[in-house]
This record gives C-alpha cells, sequence and structure tokens, in this order.
C-alpha cells in the first residue's frame, strides 16, 4: 500500500509538471536537444547491460546444480531487480529532462515557483525508487516467502539493481565530467567565452551529462542501497531471533519492510512542505529543503517507535533506527558545511584563489581530507548504538533508519541537476538577467544539495555494505547466532590471521585503482571534447562570430560512445575480484578483503566528494563578485579547482558507493557456493 501510495504521488507529480508552460521556442529548442541526447545515451547504455544481465542470469541459473539455494529462481529475481532498476532510473531521468526547460519559464514567474517546479522534477526520481523498490521487495515476499530458500534468493534482486547502478553510476559519471571538463576548459579557460555559451559545441553534452550522471546514477545507486538494506537486514533475522529481539522470523522480515513504508508516507509529507519566498539567499533556500527532510525525518522515527512497540520483544531496534536516522541527518550537515559558500571552509578556497591554481588545489584537498571525521565519527556511534541495542540485526536496522527518509532526501538531491541545466538555458537563449539571477541561486543550492546528496550516499553505503558483510559472514557460516550470543568466535575471524590480512590488504587497494581508472576515463573524453571544439571553430565559419550553429550532437555522441567503452574495465573488475578472492584464497579472505575495501574506500569517498564540492562552490562564489569576479585570476584558478573536483565528486566518489555495495552483494549472493572453497591460505 505505501508503495503504490509513493507511485501514485509519482503520477501527481508528473501531471502536475507536463502541465507546465515549456518556455520559449528557443528554450524549448534547447531542451529537446538535451532530451534527445539523455535519451539516446540511456538507450545505448540499457542495451548494453541487457547482455550482461542476461548472461549473470544464466550463470546463476547453471548454479542452481550446484546449490539449491540458487538455481532458476535467483536468476529471476535477479532479472526482476535490474528491471526494476532500469524502470527508475529512466522514469526519473525522463522527468528530469522534461523539466529543465519548464524550470526557466517557472523562475520568470517567481523564485518560488522555479524551486517548486524543479525540486518535484527531482522528487519523481526520489519517489520513484522507493517506490518501485519497495514494490518490487514486497512482491518477491509475497510470491516467494514459504520458500525455504527465499534468503539466498533475494540477495539476486539486490545484485541485480547493483549492477544496474554500477553501469549507471559510472558510465553516466564518466560521460557528465567529460563532457564539463571539455566544456570548461576549451570553452571558459582556453576562448575566455562565457559557461554555456551557445558557440561551444560541448554545451549540450554537458548539460545531458547532468541528468545521465547526477540523476539516473544516483537514482540507480540510491535504489540500490534501499532495497539492499532491508535485504541485509531480513538475511539477519537469525541473530534478531537468537539475542530476542523478535519471537519468529516472519516478524523480523516484516520491521525493516514497514518502517521503510513509514518512510515513504513521511517522504510525500516532506516533499509537499518545500517551498520558499523570494529572496534570493542561500540560508532561505537550505532552509526550505530543510523544512521537508527534518519534517520526514521525525515523522518516520514515529513511524518506527509504534512498529517496533507493536512487532519487537523490547525497544532496542527502535534505538538502532534512530542511531542511523540521526547519523543521515547529521552527515548532510556536515557535508553541508564543509562545501557550501555559506561557511568558512569553502570561503577559504575562494580566498586561497587569490594567489593562484596551486593554492587552490592545496586548500580544496586539504578541505577534503579535513571532512572526513564527522561522518566517521557519526557512523562510528550510529554502529556502537545499534549493536549494543540488537546486535548484527540493529547494525542493518541503522542503515534502514539512514535510508527510510530517501523519497525527499533523493529529490533534493536529483532537483539540483534541474537547476542547473534551467540556468544554463536561460544563459543560451539569452532570459532576462533576473531570470538568470533566480536559476543561478536554485544551481548554488543544487551544487551544494548534491554534495549533500552525495555524502549521504557514501554514508549510506559504508553503513549498508556493513550490514551485507554481516549477512555474508553469517550465510557462509563464518559467524553464527549462537556465536553471536555466547561471544565465541572462531580464530579465523582474528585480525591477526593470515587469511583475514591477505584478504584486508588486497581489498584496501581495490577503492584507489577503482577511482583512477574511472578518473582516467573522464581525461579520455576530455581530450576528445577539446579536440572536437577546436574542430568546429576551425572549420565552420561564422561560429564565432555567432552567425553560425554548432555541432553539437557530436560531441554527443563523442561523450556516449567513449562513456559506454571506458566503463566497462572498472564495472567487470567490480564483478570479478571478489569472487576471485573467495574461490582462491577462501571464505575468511574474502570477509577480510570486503572490510578492507569498505574502509578505505569510506574515507576516499568522502574525501573525493567534498574536495570536488567546495572546489566547485568556490569557484561560484567568485563568480558572485568576490575576490575579482568572474574573469579574473582568482576566478582562473577557481575553474581550475572546478575541473580537477568534478570527476572527483561526480565519477569516482560517487561510483565508490556502488562499488562496495556489489562487492558485499556479490559475495552474500554466492556464499551458498562460497562455502565449498577452502582457500589456498
Amino acid at each position: 500500500m505505501a508503495g503504490i501510495l509513493g507511485a501514485a504521488v509519482v503520477a501527481y507529480f508528473v501531471r502536475y509538471l507536463l502541465r507546465q508552460d515549456q518556455g520559449s521556442e528557443k528554450v524549448r529548442e534547447v531542451s529537446e536537444a538535451i532530451k534527445e541526447g539523455g535519451l539516446a545515451f540511456i538507450h545505448r547504455e540499457y542495451r548494453s547491460l541487457l547482455i550482461v544481465v542476461v548472461l549473470i542470469a544464466v550463470i546463476l541459473g547453471v548454479l542452481g546444480f550446484v546449490t539449491p539455494a540458487l538455481g532458476w529462481k535467483a536468476a529471476v529475481a535477479f532479472i526482476f531487480g535490474a528491471l526494476c532498476s532500469m524502470g527508475a532510473g529512466y522514469a526519473g531521468m525522463n522527468m528530469a529532462l522534461r523539466t529543465n526547460g519548464r524550470t526557466c519559464a517557472a523562475a520568470q514567474e517567481g523564485l518560488n515557483q522555479g524551486l517548486r517546479v524543479s525540486f518535484r522534477g527531482g522528487a519523481v526520481m526520489g519517489m520513484a525508487v522507493v517506490s518501485i523498490g519497495l514494490l518490487g521487495l514486497a512482491t518477491l515476499y509475497f510470491v516467494w516467502h514459504k520458500d525455504p530458500n527465499f534468503l539466498s534468493i533475494i540477495p539476486a534482486y539486490g545484485t541485480g539493481a547493483s549492477l544496474v547502478a554500477l553501469f549507471a553510476r559510472v558510465g553516466g559519471g564518466i560521460y557528465t565530467k567529460g563532457a564539463d571538463a571539455g566544456s570548461d576548459l576549451v570553452g571558459k579557460v582556453e576562448a575566455g567565452i562565457p559557461e554555456d555559451d551557445p558557440r561551444n559545441a560541448a554545451v549540450i553534452a554537458d548539460f545531458v551529462g547532468d541528468n545521465v550522471g547526477d540523476v539516473c546514477g544516483m537514482g540507480t545507486d540510491l535504489l540500490e542501497s534501499y532495497v539492499e538494506t532491508v535485504i541485509a537486514t531480513m538475511t539477519l533475522c537469525g541473530v534478531a531471533m537468537a539475542v530476542g529481539i523478535v519471537s519468529d522470523i516472519k516478524t523480523a522480515w516484516h520491521v525493516p519492510m514497514l518502517i521503510m513504508a513509514g518512510g515513504i508516507v513521511a517522504s510525500t509529507v516532506g516533499c509537499f512542505l518545500v517551498r520558499v519566498g523570494e529572496t534570493v539567499e542561500m540560508s532561505a533556500l537550505l532552509g526550505a529543503l530543510r523544512r521537508g527532510t527534518l519534517s520526514a525525518s521525525i515523522l518516520t522515527a514515529i513511524c518506527a517507535f509504534v512498529v517496533i512497540y507493536f512487532l519487537s520483544n523490547n525497544l532496542g531496534p527502535f534505538w538502532a533506527v534512530l542511531g542511523g536516522l540521526i547519523a543521515g541527518v547529521l552527515m548532510g550537515e556536515s557535508t553541508n558545511y564543509f562545501t557550501s559558500y555559506a561557511y568558512r571552509p569553502t570561503l577559504e578556497i575562494s580566498e586561497a584563489s587569490t594567489a593562484g591554481g596551486g593554492a587552490t588545489i592545496i586548500r580544496g584537498f586539504a578541505n577534503g581530507m579535513m571532512s572526513t571525521w564527522p561522518p566517521i565519527v557519526f557512523i562510528a556511534i550510529a554502529i556502537i548504538v545499534a549493536f549494543h541495542f540488537a546486535s548484527f540485526y540493529g547494525v542493518a536496522l541503522a542503515a534502514v533508519g539512514m535510508l527510510s527518509t530517501l523519497g525527499v532526501t533523493l529529490a533534493t538531491d536529483a532537483y539540483g541537476p534541474v537547476a542547473d541545466n534551467s540556468g544554463g538555458i536561460t544563459t543560451m537563449v539569452g532570459l532576462p538577467p533576473q531570470v538568470r539571477e533566480r536559476t543561478d541561486a536554485l544551481d548554488s543550492l543544487g551544487n551544494t544539495t548534491a554534495a549533500t546528496g552525495k555524502g549521504f550516499a557514501i554514508g549510506a553505503a559504508a553503513i549498508n555494505s556493513l550490514g551485507l558483510i554481516l549477512a555474508y559472514a553469517v550465510a557462509t557460516g563464518i559467524v553464527t547466532p549462537e556465536m553471536i550470543t555466547t561471544g565465541a568466535f572462531p580464530s579465523g575471524l582474528s585480525l591477526l590471521s593470515g587469511p583475514v590480512v591477505v584478504g584486508a590488504i588486497l581489498g584496501a587497494v581495490m577503492p584507489p585503482v577503482f577511482c583512477a581508472m574511472t578518473m582516467k576515463s573522464v581525461g579520455v573524453i576530455t581530450e576528445r571534447i577539446i579536440d572536437e571544439v577546436r574542430r568546429q571553430w576551425r572549420e565552420i565559419k561564422g561560429l564565432m562570430e555567432g552567425t553560425a550553429r554548432p555541432e553539437y550532437g557530436r560531441c554527443v555522441d563523442i561523450c556516449t560512445a567513449e562513456a559506454l567503452k571506458q566503463m566497462m574495465a572498472p564495472s567487470i573488475m567490480t564483478i570479478i575480484i571478489p569472487v576471485l578472492v573467495g574461490v582462491i584464497l577462501g571464505k575468511y579472505a574474502l570477509a577480510g578483503f570486503l572490510i578492507g575495501a569498505l574502509i578505505t574506500g569510506f574515507v576516499l569517498a568522502i574525501t573525493l566528494n567534498n574536495a570536488g564540492g567546495s572546489w566547485d562552490n568556490a569557484k561560484k562564489w567568485i563568480e558572485a563578485g568576490h575576490f575579482g569576479g568572474k574573469g579574473s585570476d582568482a576566478h582562473k584558478a577557481g575553474v581550475a579547482g572546478d575541473t580537477a573536483g568534478d570527476p572527483m565528486k561526480d565519477t569516482a566518489g560517487p561510483s565508490l558507493n556502488i562499488m562496495l555495495k556489489l562487492m558485499s552483494v556479490i559475495s552474500l549472493l554466492l556464499a551458498p557456493v562460497l562455502v565449498h572453497f577452502s582457500g589456498l591460505i
């Protein structure tokens, strides 16, 4: 019922948006070009993805001959998870593409109307993710919960969602930052023309990238976290019974799903509370979004209390949920502090830009590293509280609490690319300055919420991955409910044991190698885009004078082809390496591998995300007229910092979320097979 409510809210927002004014003929022309490029990319990406989905489904079906825990049911659940993720990503991005121009028209009426239209464009993504995710889980529950292998089937659903998220996030991230960096370097830095200038052939590709990377990519990323959090909690039902939290297994399954259902209702309320006056101030805009997210968090906490009061034997799980919920809110505020130009850390980067690009890079990266301690402390406290009150099951429930308000949290993030695109369209078609002032305010807010959303996604990925690792340990027999109640763990789990140490070292190196591969891919596309824009300026007569039209489609085609090509190597590595570690080195080594990757990946992802976000907003603070404004030496240094930070915050950092979760859920899915491999050490 809650999933259907979420779908109804999506339908309402879609109907509302499609009834809005699409703007002038020029606005519609640019919007149509962006929509055409975005849909072309996702269609080609999904065609490539379907081949991989079918191949893995066949492998899961064949593994049914090895263990009855897998087989055709796991294959069907895997395909179902992939289709749900593809559907949510497609629906959310499709509406974001249709909202860009409508936000331009709405901003001409006023700031509040511009925020209302752009936010509801993002809310389609947020509410589609939670409604489709929960409906998918409920469907599997109703069909197969009586099957004795149910807890081995549902991880396949999460694995299917993870695979789609990996392709969407990595491919979209490589696309968007390759186009963005290429457009900025050849346009603003080399030619000295304004951002989003229609003479720059890469601007449409840049707009398209915002949608495929930050809407579709982020949506599928968090859908994966959303469903896998419930799956990990349900898989740990035996622990919940062993420590006396619930009296039967089905109740342990119902608790996380009912909390998520309450979160959908709370998110619906939160979405309708987002509104602002006409004052173009960051504090007012941030306050409007905070009203929605905090209201949803309070309502979800109340719902969680009611659910656990009636279903659990004690209130321990509620404190675990509340710990995760509070940690999620605090992590968002922490990211906001380190990345928004409303606070000192980002203002210091803007000031450092007056000393040149080198000073900008140093100060920004230092800020990124310094920003790691608050979210890590928040997550650590949430884990301690959750484990104290509800053991392993509580740790998984903390992730449920953190992600329960995803409907409105993701809406605040997905709104950002819509606002960004609307500002670019405003420049391209030459709308009045007051309209650009409003769209710039919405865009600056979008930069902050995007950084906050990515920080939230990183924290959710970390605690979700931990829940999946604990579920893997239980599924492989490394840990049993009896061991948890007695505290007598096997010696093979010691941090000084050979398999665990070797696995941890191998896992620790995965995140930096993965980041290197994705950032190098961005560099490849950037070079191709710069060469193409230069070629058009040389060969198309009248282009720089503004009397000829660039071949925008060429840059879109280059980004699409290269992104799909470049994403294959890191994606395949993420799928294959944990399987090889488990088969060759054994289940204890794989446990160490997952923990090593989680620790380094969590820290690295926060560093990259917050450094990139603060560089971006430091540049925008200079562009607002400070330290010399646009065209100054400080501005050029700010652009250099923003260019370096773009692939960090929008490609490498966010992609680490999916790498960590996918490796963990693949290990959980293959646990019935991996128990048969003793390993070399």
